[in-house]
């Protein structure tokens, strides 16, 4: 027992000399940390620090609510565009088939569709607070929480409009997991991009004329 102990100690030592030489690892780290526990604020933790942990090499050396925020944004829409192509191609080959249940994924593509234009607006509109040095804040971030909402809206409808279908079995559920997917990052998005906006935008807040 006593040589395992001592082995174990050893190794930790020297992970903790490793550590300390290499910043990258001390970063990756913290960065990891630093999403943890912001995802507590959301309501998938789990799923919020898998998603966002795959980009921990995009954080800066410092991590900010503003980077999380960002990040989790673009999350967002790559899942919606992988979505909406997954969707596009089952809707292809039911119309092809003549699919009675052709209409119910056709709407469903509709909203996923509407919600890659609602996404898209919202990336551009931080990039114009980027521009615009905060000096509208309150405006474009309104804009990216309306956006957002609407995106998970979206989603939500999707879901709704395959109540009852008789749309086959594997189809049916792996649309029903991508959208729900989808439906779930966006709102760790929002969530996270309302805890920036509220965390900043009191700093940002325009003054008013005299």
């Amino acid at each position: 027992m006593a040589k395992i102990r001592n082995s174990f100690i050893l190794l930790l030592v020297i992970f903790s000399v490793a550590t300390a030489k290499h910043p990258a690892i001390r970063r990756r780290s913290r960065a990891r940390a630093f999403i943890e526990f912001q995802c507590q604020a959301t309501l998938y933790q789990d799923l919020c620090v898998r998603c966002l942990s795959n980009y921990i090499a995009n954080f800066t050396t410092t991590q900010t609510h503003e980077q999380l925020a960002h990040i989790a944004l673009k999350v967002s829409l790559s899942r919606a565009q992988s979505t909406r192509a997954y969707v596009t191609e089952v809707a292809k080959q039911l119309k092809q088939t003549k699919a009675k249940d052709y209409r119910a994924v056709e709407d469903c593509l509709d909203q996923i569709n509407d919600g890659v234009d609602q996404l898209t607006n919202c990336i551009k509109e931080v990039e114009k607070i980027k521009e615009n040095g905060g000096s509208e804040f309150p405006w474009h971030a309104s804009n990216v929480e309306t956006w957002m909402s609407t995106a998970q809206s979206d989603a939500s409808i999707c879901i709704d409009g395959f109540s009852g279908r008789a749309i086959g079995g594997k189809t049916k559920a792996m649309i029903k997991a991508k959208v729900l997917n989808l439906e779930q990052v966006t709102s760790i998005s929002l969530a996270l991009f309302n805890r920036y906006a509220a965390r900043y935008r009191p700093s940002h807040a325009t003054k008013p004329k005299v």
